[in-house]
């Protein structure tokens, strides 16, 4: 049996011999170059299985000399490897018809698993175009966001439901802007939705459109957002909001290829790219009976977590000087950041992620007067930023335990009609008892706070027992 050949280009010896030995050592023969036109002789007089390719070859490019490997050898597999770690190498990589890219360094049993892979050959059919890498949506060269950008660019020339996973502030829907906008669509148009934004009862007339007067309000047709995002992507915001109903539609949408107007009785062919995206867990959704099982796996087919910014912190240096850029585009004066100002936050733990640093690097930029932001400019905002964080956690913890009391109170009570003096008692004795101690025991003050009439406040007090004096 013939042995699997491969060719190697790569400048760097040491790099060139790490793979030579773990391909050979599978009982695959490996011929080594470092240069272009080394690579071209080689292919001119020998008939190769697999080429592995790095980008930076001196003052040559791997990728956009593949034309002539190409002229060579049309249905050669072709292997990307690189140090220059952007989104832009990755689609480069792919529009030229790459069987894999692996940014370095990169794991060598997976290289090696991915060559073994790669003995049916595949047919670049996208044209090569030069993509400047400022005018790409997501930026950073972190270990997380290559494996971004490898799934982005394996993503470019199929129509895969994809689901993207993440916290708020990641950068969702700029992931899912990039898979449109390099992909086979990009002539589509892209419509994103919030589930969230949207009113229960409104949602389904949104997502399929509706006829005249199949509702109140209805006083004309409307075409919905799957019927707009036709020929391009529809990107679902949000998608763990999307209530029971809604779903079971989206379901029987996707599995029939077909939707039909509220109200209507035609079928129209769906012809969309579906991606979504959710900040919430999945698998206690499912648990919790709020999402359907079926319809998860429908819209799964291609999962990408996203990652936090406080796992990609190499990047945020990146990120901050983009936004400046970003901030100057858009008219606002030209400012750069000092050595310890960027280290300041490059140690903030973010937790709303790319967001808030873009929100940090506007605020800075709009309110301090020198050119350079310094950290004693840059401090402030954090500290600014970090309190109405707190205020917001705050105000979701203190919802989260009204829920979670309200729940418990109908779990206990036999007569759920009594559940509102239930709940009632609950919440205000600790309401009086804490606008006392504001008051400092002061009835006709804590009266006033309150907004109530000083005998309802005395009458309050009576009935709970709380005694004034005792206000701290």
């Amino acid at each position: 049996m013939r042995k699997q050949s491969v060719l190697l280009v790569e400048d760097d010896s040491s790099v060139s011999h790490i793979i030579s030995t773990a391909l050979k050592a599978e009982g695959m023969t490996v011929d080594s170059c470092r240069t272009v036109a080394d690579r071209d002789n080689l292919l001119s007089g020998n008939k190769y299985d697999v080429l592995i390719t790095d980008v930076g070859l001196g003052e040559a490019d791997g990728i956009s000399t593949l034309d002539a490997v190409r002229a060579q050898d049309a249905d050669l597999p072709v292997i990307v490897i690189s140090a220059q770690n952007t989104l832009n190498t990755a689609v480069r990589a792919s529009e030229t018809g790459a069987f894999e890219y692996f940014p370095k360094p990169f794991d060598l049993d997976e290289l090696v698993e991915v060559v073994r892979q790669a003995v049916k050959p595949r047919v670049a059919d996208l044209p090569v175009e030069s993509i400047d890498d400022d005018s790409l949506p997501l930026v950073g060269r972190s270990a997380p966001m290559q494996e971004v950008y490898r799934m982005i660019a394996r993503l470019l020339r199929n129509d895969l439901s994809v689901l993207i996973l993440g916290e708020s502030g990641t950068g969702k829907e700029l992931v899912a802007e990039a898979i449109h906008s390099l992909g086979h669509r990009k002539s589509g148009p892209f419509v994103a939705v919030n589930m969230a934004a949207i009113p229960t009862d409104l949602i389904e007339a949104e997502l399929f459109g509706h006829e005249k007067g199949a509702f109140t309000g209805a006083v004309a047709s409307a075409a919905g957002k799957f019927e707009q995002a036709r020929g391009g992507t529809l990107f679902l915001d949000e998608i763990g909001d999307m209530p029971m109903h809604a779903q079971t539609r989206l379901l029987r949408a996707l599995q029939s290829g077909e939707i039909s107007r509220v109200g209507g009785k035609g079928l129209v062919k769906l012809d969309v790219r579906i991606i979504a995206a959710t900040n919430q867990n999945f698998e206690q959704l499912i648990a919790d009976g709020k999402f359907r099982e079926d319809l998860y796996y429908r819209i799964n087919v291609v999962p990408i977590d996203l990652p936090p910014l406080r796992e990609r912190a190499s990047d945020i240096p990146a990120l901050a000087v983009h936004f400046l850029n970003l901030a100057i585009s858009e008219g606002l004066p030209r400012k750069s950041l000092s050595d310890k100002a960027m280290a300041t936050l490059s140690r903030h733990s973010w937790r709303g992620n790319v967001r808030e640093l873009k929100n940090v690097i506007y605020r800075a930029v709009v309110t301090a007067r020198e050119e350079e932001l310094s950290d004693s400019v840059i401090r402030p905002i954090l500290k600014s930023q970090q309190n109405d964080e707190q205020r917001i956690q705050a105000a979701e913890d203190f919802e989260h335990q009204v829920k979670s009391i309200v729940a418990d109170l109908i779990g206990d009570q036999d007569d759920p009609a009594a559940i509102y003096g239930k709940a009632l008692e609950k919440f205000e004795r600790p309401l009086l008892e804490e606008t006392l101690n504001q008051a400092g025991g002061n009835q006709i003050k804590a009266a006033r706070i309150l907004g109530i009439n000083r005998n309802t406040l005395r009458k309050k007090l009576t009935e709970y027992d709380i005694d004034p004096a005792r206000a701290r």
